[in-house]
């Protein structure tokens, strides 16, 4: 029984550490005491509690809406194949699986689970630490969201070099219409002899300037709307799921361009790159920017906001969700462990 009101105690209050900017990284110490950090409890347990909540946060953010983002894939193409005309992402999933076979949108989700959960935890992992570290400096004892940014930055340095070979190059090049590849190692081999080690981080320097303004803007939304969801910044999943959900909404509309960019630079679109007579491989942000200018003027960098915009709205909301729950069992498991 004394064991029971001394973890009662310790996991009494409500409290939780506000949440920064970065992928969702919210705490989800509802369970600590008033005024408690997650990260001063014991550090045996908060780097493994980072690294799997985020590994785990992670592969379901991007298993579970697999379908929808190989449809957005496919509508930002610049000169689709008539067959791979969609309007609309249902359409588009619809006709996928009659014409190409049930498992077709599911093609290269193996890949980005292999990268999601790595890329995650190190995300993570690297996040909280900076996060911690420089909150400490530059406003000790509060929340600096200076702090919050940098260590977000540099730890999306780390996430997108894992995830950019995986999920980016390989897991786009087996989503497109027509894919002349039929595995992922097919896939990596065929690149790796044709276009050389260099194509898997292509678009590395495109993937980092799309979601540097993408976090930004994901957490200023986020902030705003929790100051009115939940003021308390208590462990509340419903204030959490919503609030990730329309800022992820709203940064994934006005990143979008970035996304394009991104998207032709992965999938080196042959059709769309011999219409303007380009040969080899297209380079660099620059060149990505006048191409997609060229082939569509400026509607084509708006190409397959809404499957993005439905992609990302469930997909920040199951992060979130996810991070936050498994930190918070993860800490309680910890806490009776101790008791």
């Amino acid at each position: 029984r004394r064991r029971r009101m001394e973890l009662n105690c310790a996991m009494g209050g409500s409290a939780a550490a506000p949440p920064g900017p970065g992928p969702p990284a919210a705490a989800a110490g509802a369970g600590l005491r008033e005024g408690e950090e997650y990260e001063s409890l014991p550090s045996g347990a908060t780097l493994g509690t980072h690294m799997v909540a985020g590994a785990v946060a992670g592969i379901m953010e991007h298993t579970v809406m697999f379908p929808v983002d190989s449809v957005k894939t496919r509508m930002q193409s610049l000169q689709p194949d008539p067959k791979a005309q969609y309007r609309s992402v249902y359409e588009a999933l619809k006709r996928m699986v009659q014409t190409e076979g049930f498992w077709r949108p599911l093609r290269g989700i193996n890949v980005t689970v292999l990268g999601a959960g790595p890329a995650h935890a190190l995300y993570f992992a690297c996040y909280e630490k900076m996060k911690k570290s420089l909150s400490d400096i530059f406003q000790p004892g509060g929340n600096s969201h200076l702090a919050n940014g940098i260590a977000g930055s540099v730890a999306t340095l780390l996430h997108d070099a894992v995830m950019n070979p995986a999920e980016a190059v390989v897991k786009q090049r087996l989503q497109m219409f027509n894919s002349p590849y039929t595995s992922v190692l097919g896939c990596v081999r065929t690149v790796r002899r044709t276009e050389g080690l260099g194509a898997f981080y292509r678009s590395y320097t495109t993937q980092l300037t799309m979601n540097v303004p993408f976090q930004a803007v994901h957490f200023i939304t986020y902030e705003l709307l929790q100051e009115h969801l939940n003021p308390q910044r208590r462990y509340n999943p419903p204030s959490h799921i919503v609030a990730g959900a329309v800022a992820g909404a709203v940064a994934a509309a006005a990143t979008t361009p970035l996304d394009v960019c991104k998207t032709l630079l992965n999938t080196q679109e042959n059709t769309a790159l011999s219409s303007l007579n380009i040969r080899g491989h297209l380079s660099g942000m620059a060149n990505a920017f006048s191409t997609v200018y060229q082939l569509g003027g400026l509607p084509g960098f708006f190409k397959g906001v809404q499957a993005r915009v439905i992609y990302q709205m469930p997909s920040t909301a199951i992060a979130w969700s996810v991070y936050e729950f498994f930190k918070y069992f993860l800490t309680k498991h910890s806490l009776e462990k101790k008791a």
